[in-house]
């Protein structure tokens, strides 16, 4: 059961991680048309979508829909952005595809909000964290109290097992796009 309940926090965290802006410091593209927009209900806890906080990074970047769909469906999307500073570890759309089938599908339902939440927090800091101040043997304390560790080769730094492949600052802190879920251990 312990399997399965980590698979459906990594599902929901990647979602939730608001689809942090992958594309190395390129311009975002222009938010959608007002008759674009999501439906009233979420598009009511989206940030503007001018501002180039963390969520608003997520929300504009093709890479993170998993992402960005997981943070909405935790009701986390205000936390993320939240004045800061921050530092959001943002799985790809990708890292999501790796977990087993059916487990982002899982942890999007509204009974595993409280694991998907417990994921999504697994990704945050609440300090901006500059890539040249992670450093090997690291141990950072994650939103949701559990702890992390850097691991640094060359570089190539990764958290835990997750490479981070690109960094975007943001208005509240920072975005490290990283190419695995992130998930907490267990007790």
């Amino acid at each position: 059961m312990r399997g399965f309940v980590r698979v459906m926090v990594i599902g929901v965290l990647a979602c939730g991680l608001l689809a942090l802006g992958c594309k190395k410091q390129e311009a975002a593209p222009a938010a959608p048309a007002p008759a674009e927009a999501a439906p009233a209900k979420e598009a009511s806890n989206i940030p503007p979508l001018n501002e180039n906080n963390i969520v608003s990074i997520a929300v504009r970047s093709e890479d993170h829909t998993t992402l960005v769909a997981a943070i909405k469906a935790a009701d986390y999307v205000t936390s993320v952005a939240a004045s800061g500073p921050l530092t959001v570890f943002a799985p790809t759309n990708d890292a999501f595809a790796k977990l087993p089938e059916g487990t982002v599908e899982n942890l999007v339902k509204p009974d595993i909000v409280a694991t998907l939440r417990q994921i999504l927090q697994y990704h945050v800091t609440t300090s901006a964290l500059d890539k040249e101040w992670l450093k090997d043997g690291q141990v950072l304390g994650m939103a949701n109290g559990k702890k992390t560790t850097v691991h640094v080769e060359g570089d190539t730094i990764k958290i835990n097992d997750a490479t981070i492949i690109a960094s975007v600052p943001a208005s509240n802190g920072i975005v490290h796009v990283v190419d695995t879920v992130l998930l907490p251990p267990e007790e």
